[in-house]
């Protein structure tokens, strides 16, 4: 099965990365978010994903060992090309997902409701979603929790975004202000190094001249 693509792949591949949040280690926050998330909606699984190029990788997990999966068997592509909520009531009955192998081999997912991590401006990143391995829906207040949810993993992920651009902004600033102090004490050297006695000849011509000056009548 071909895998859809978002509209302007390329750039929301571009924007994904200027999070600098694939591959890191965990965080309370947003394992915090994820057992939320899995509590209120009553699913044994929960995950914040991120889908790149390739795969799908897993921020925030409860519910599952895997780390991440390839982005052509992940739910969440497709719930990132959505508006709104994603959900599948029943996979085995959804025939772009009943061959899955993570419907028909472990985890055996049965139900997902995904919602997007939509960026300030306008790219789905990736989701936050609950699973279950029976064929169930949510009711109303859980697809509004979800949503709810979802909007502050994404607050959280700005946060931290511009966290780490303000400590990059103070390295640069301390790196300017470390080459600035070498360059002073360079140039101090150097005019220091520059403030030679005058030469002997300058010397003797200084003395001939007050020679010549003295002995004027």
């Amino acid at each position: 099965m071909t895998m859809p693509l978002p509209k302007n792949e390329t750039k929301r591949i571009k924007v994904l990365w200027q999070y600098d949040i694939l591959d890191t280690v965990p965080e309370e926050v947003f394992d915090e978010l994820a057992d939320l998330a899995a509590h209120i909606c009553g699913a044994p699984i929960a995950l914040i994903t991120l889908v790149d190029e390739n795969r799908q990788w897993f921020k925030a997990k409860v519910g599952v060992g895997l780390n991440e999966t390839g982005r052509d068997v992940s739910l969440c592509a497709h719930a990132i090309l959505q508006e709104g909520l994603f959900i599948i009531p029943d996979t085995t009955l959804d025939v772009r997902f009943n061959k899955n192998p993570l419907v028909t081999t472990s985890p055996k997912i049965r139900f997902y409701a995904g919602a997007p991590l939509v960026s300030p401006d306008g790219f789905a990143l990736g989701t936050l979603c609950v699973l279950d391995q029976v064929p169930r829906n949510l009711t109303d207040d859980q697809q509004q929790a979800l949503r709810i949810l979802a909007r502050h993993v994404m607050t959280q992920l700005e946060l931290r975004r511009h966290a780490l651009e303000l400590a990059k902004a103070r390295s640069d600033c301390e790196k300017v202000r470390h080459d600035l102090v070498q360059a002073e004490a360079e140039i101090a050297r150097l005019r220091k190094k520059s403030k030679l006695p005058p030469s002997p000849l300058k010397k003797q011509s200084a003395f001939s001249k007050r020679k010549v000056k003295n002995s004027r009548p």
